[in-house]
């Protein structure tokens, strides 16, 4: 498996979520589009919680020592017991962004990575190190996908009564 690849996408996804959250107010950090929802500041903290403690953590265990347990994790449980939604914004970001460097640091120094090593996982079975590694990128990918969600709705309230159809479809 080449992995450089996804090694870039970490990196570009990065960007993209830095980019989308480094510059907002506390206050649209902490808005939250509805109640069940998370705002912008619980998508930072849980993806800095994933950061160190669940892909790079779990993928080490996966290619070092293939047989550990893994550690337990809980995300959504996280949200409130780790009170993310009364964390400093800017201090979150920063430290999602260092840790997203550790891992790419941590990933650019792996030597002939056995992705075939797997893990049984009680819900979704059989993972291997090539899965998890491809499920870090997509996870990612939905998490852009949610913090620009919250970004639209953000602006459909702010153009109240104005309407953004022009705009084009969600």
């Amino acid at each position: 498996m080449n992995y450089k690849p996804f090694i870039e996408y970490l990196e570009r996804n990065a960007l993209a979520i830095h980019s989308l959250s480094g510059n907002v107010s506390a206050e649209k950090a902490s808005w939250k589009p509805s109640p069940e929802k998370w705002s912008i500041l619980e998508i930072m903290a849980h993806l800095y919680d994933e950061e160190r403690e669940d892909f790079r953590t779990r993928l080490d265990l996966l290619l070092h020592s293939p047989g550990k347990k893994w550690p337990p994790i809980d995300p959504q449980g996280w949200v409130a017991e780790r009170q993310y939604s009364k964390r400093d914004m800017q201090e979150t970001v920063r430290a999602f962004l260092e840790e997203r460097e550790k891992s790419l640091e941590w990933l650019r120094e792996l030597a002939s990575p056995a992705w075939d090593n797997s893990h049984e996982h009680p819900v979704f079975g059989t993972i291997r190190a090539g899965d998890l590694l491809g499920s870090w990128v997509a996870h990612d990918l939905l998490h852009i996908r949610q913090l620009t969600h919250v970004l639209w709705q953000d602006v459909t309230e702010l153009s109240r009564p104005y309407t953004l159809a022009y705009a084009g479809a969600w």
